[in-house]
């Protein structure tokens, strides 16, 4: 209580002297000098953390600013360790998702096999039909990639058996 009724008279009485110009140019020259007082000790504690200008040191200032790394680096660690795990989080959670995606695939591929075609012992898909009807012999692990084009002039007669509706490839 006492500190707080000794900085607001010392307030007040800054704000009375504020009134006469030469009164106002030295606070204002005291308050520069102590800036740069702070800014020259910032400086000096910052060398000092990075292990410069250390000779004017006794043991127990040394051993004191040593604690002081010891305990940064203890918050710095942690807060990698938890960016760390946040990551390592979010990468099982996608990795699950992929896993579910990989599971569904396979899951829609197999119903595919067993409605539109049959495997031998080798696992070869013997009679896959398209939805034209259209059959494919064709290894079922070789991925078939098929390519529609604009219909050209519509010719109704067959051409080795297969009606001519647009043109489907097969690579």
């Amino acid at each position: 209580m006492r500190s707080v009724i000794e900085r607001y008279n010392k307030t007040k009485e800054e704000q009375q002297q504020l009134g006469n110009p030469t009164s106002e140019v030295k606070f204002w020259q005291r308050e520069a000098a102590i800036l740069r007082q702070q800014l020259q000790n910032l400086q000096e504690n910052h060398r000092q953390m990075m292990g410069e200008e250390l000779s004017g040191l006794s043991v127990k200032d040394l051993q004191n600013l040593e604690s002081q790394l010891e305990m940064s680096l203890r918050g710095v660690r942690m807060k990698k360790d938890q960016i760390l795990m946040d990551e390592i989080q979010e990468l099982n959670r996608k990795g699950n998702l992929i896993h579910q995606e990989n599971v569904e695939l396979y899951k829609k591929k197999s119903f595919t096999y067993q409605v539109y075609g049959t495997r031998d012992v080798n696992g070869a898909n013997r009679d896959s039909l398209l939805t034209n009807g259209l059959g494919v012999g064709e290894d079922s692990h070789v991925p078939v990639h098929l390519q529609l084009s604009q219909p050209q002039q519509q010719n109704y007669e067959t051409q080795s058996g297969a009606a001519k509706l647009g043109r489907l490839q097969l690579h």
